[in-house]
């Protein structure tokens, strides 16, 4: 399973950031699924992985904070299939999907102020609702 992951646009994770676990899926298959380890469990060394920027590792942590571990790895799992190769390429194309939407940096906000129209819009609505509410109210009594 020692193959690098090639990121569409971008880099290529070496094998040794990727380790895989096999284990025994659950879910339907009958007697099939007792004797073979289908479910495919990958760990990816992100803090060790130096084709990644620091900023790339940033923005995969903050998108994806439910698969990161406490020393920093990301774990994908995989049971999808009943076939052990199907569920390796999932895991694999997941993460590299993860990589590849982390590769756009994010957009900066450009600040802007409402339109000179729309402040009054908003002023003339809002006293509009003033008076509205102020209908509602039982006339003051001279007493």
């Amino acid at each position: 399973m020692g193959e690098p992951l090639p990121i569409e646009g971008g880099p290529i994770i070496p094998a040794e950031d990727l380790s895989y676990e096999f284990s025994r899926s659950g879910g339907p298959g009958g007697q099939h699924v007792n004797t073979t380890d289908t479910r495919v469990r990958l760990r990816f060394a992100l803090a060790t992985c130096s084709v990644l920027s620091d900023d790339l590792k940033a923005r995969l942590r903050a998108s994806h904070p439910a698969w990161l571990t406490a020393e920093g790895d990301i774990i994908l799992t995989s049971d999808r299939s009943r076939s052990r190769h199907q569920n390796l390429e999932d895991v694999r194309a997941r993460l590299a999907e993860a990589i590849r939407a982390a590769l756009i940096p994010p957009k900066k906000r450009q600040r802007t102020r409402p339109s000179r129209a729309s402040r009054r819009r908003r002023l003339a609505d809002k006293k509009r609702r003033g008076t509205v509410k102020a209908g509602r109210k039982p006339p003051k009594s001279e007493d």
